[in-house]
């Protein structure tokens, strides 16, 4: 029992349902994606680039990104066929509590090993000065086993961003900016908020493409059961103008909530491996931005195994369970915030006892619900969004919205004598 146990036991949980989203599967299989990476390399423009006996960087970045495995794997197999020596880096900012061994953990968190990518992984924050964007007076800086390679190939998802929106936003540009900057060229490429990320994307970026031996872009597209759908090789004087009609297309494919709002959102899980920002605001809402579903309040039961306590994204929530506040590792969420010059999604929501008292706590705070029909969505995470349970009070909506289908009748959510949510979505 907490100490806000007696405050909110009496909120009356409503009955749910189960609804299905509907959302094209247009997904390519793993044989398909190997087939369009050798297509691509066998290419003359891309093919000639890579000589026999260099040594060739491939990044990898720190999202749950589709396929990444097979993914990574199919291009050093490219790279070996023509005679090049890949390695694979950690290109992902101060994730990975800003420490080389941090980030091979990440990526060994996501499958990637030397083993399953058949290539070394070298990891360092060690980065080398190699320009200025003197548009926005900066130094512009990658990391240091990257440039000292024959070349790089830079692999990044294109998506939109959960923090800023412009003409570039998480993809290859990030990526190189970002990524192959580490924490030191994160910090200075968001040491000016995030309403300025896109024109430094694009400054920064454009240095690093002028400077450092990149010798492709390739963008991974993922529809919206975040699978992957497209893979773009770019030339690497074509990444600017290209991206951003990329990104445009990436964002018609992107999941969506098909209901105007609610007054509880719930969130089974959060972590970096559903979204950089622990939660994806262009699905949940609760952003500075006007996009996502919008709710009144949110809930939040447990941090990902993924995301290695780091738990970004909470200050998005109001309410958190004390199961997730024992999973948050400081040491791997606070770095972030540093380098983003931002508190604000960093902060810790209240603690409830128990996922029930989770959601009641979420409703008791609400200041503009109906108690006797409240509004409350449960998610699995900010990806899985294809199954979704929504309270009674909202299957008139429901109904009106072709992309959904009611599943069934309503029904009391089951809890255990612990008070953890029994019900699967």
């Amino acid at each position: 029992m907490s100490g806000i146990t007696h405050l909110v036991e009496n909120e009356k949980i409503p009955r749910f349902v189960r609804v299905k989203q509907y959302f094209p599967h247009n997904e390519l299989s793993e044989e398909e994606i190997k087939d369009v990476i050798a297509e691509n390399f066998s290419k003359k423009e891309f093919k000639d680039k890579i000589k026999a006996g260099q040594r060739i960087c491939i990044t990898s970045g720190s999202r749950g990104v589709s396929n990444i495995v097979v993914i990574t794997k199919a291009v050093v197999d490219e790279v070996k066929k023509l005679g090049a020596e890949p390695f694979v880096i950690p290109a992902m900012g101060s994730h990975g509590g800003a420490t080389a061994q941090g980030q091979k953990g990440i990526l060994e968190g996501y499958g990637i090993t030397e083993e399953t990518v058949g290539c070394p992984i070298i990891s360092s924050m060690e980065t080398v000065k190699i320009g200025r964007a003197e548009e926005i007076d900066v130094d512009v800086q990658i990391d240091k086993n990257a440039y000292e390679a024959d070349g790089i190939i830079v692999i990044n998802r294109i998506k939109a961003h959960t923090g800023f929106k412009g003409k570039y936003e998480s993809g290859l540009m990030k990526m190189m900016t970002v990524g192959l900057g580490k924490q030191a060229g994160a910090y200075v490429a968001h040491s000016a908020g995030d309403d300025a990320m896109p024109e430094r994307l694009f400054y920064i970026g454009s240095e690093i493409i002028k400077k450092a031996n990149i010798l492709m872009g390739i963008g991974l597209m993922e529809n919206a059961f975040d699978k992957t759908y497209k893979i773009a090789f770019l030339q690497p004087n074509d990444i600017p103008s290209e991206e951003p009609a990329l990104l445009n297309e990436a964002k018609a494919a992107m999941g969506k909530i098909f209901l105007e709002g609610c007054d509880v959102l719930i969130l089974e899980k959060i972590g970096k491996n559903y979204s950089g920002g622990g939660m994806d605001p262009n699905v949940v809402g609760r952003s500075r931005l006007p996009i996502g579903i919008k709710s009144e309040r949110m809930g939040i039961f447990e941090l990902s195994e993924e995301s290695h306590g780091n738990a970004t994204g909470m200050g998005r929530a109001d309410v958190a369970t004390m199961k997730f506040f024992r999973q948050i590792s400081f040491d791997d969420t606070y770095p972030n915030a540093v380098t983003d010059h931002d508190s604000s999604v960093y902060k810790i929501p209240l603690i409830a006892e128990n996922e029930k008292e989770c959601i009641q706590t979420s409703m008791a705070i609400c200041l503009n619900m109906d108690k006797n029909n409240p509004k409350i969505i449960i998610l699995k995470n900010s990806l899985e969004i294809e199954d979704i349970l929504i309270s009674e009070s909202l299957i008139p909506e429901a109904k009106q919205r072709e992309q959904l289908t009611i599943i069934g009748e309503p029904f009391e959510l089951e809890f255990d004598k612990d008070g953890n949510l029994i019900t699967q979505i």
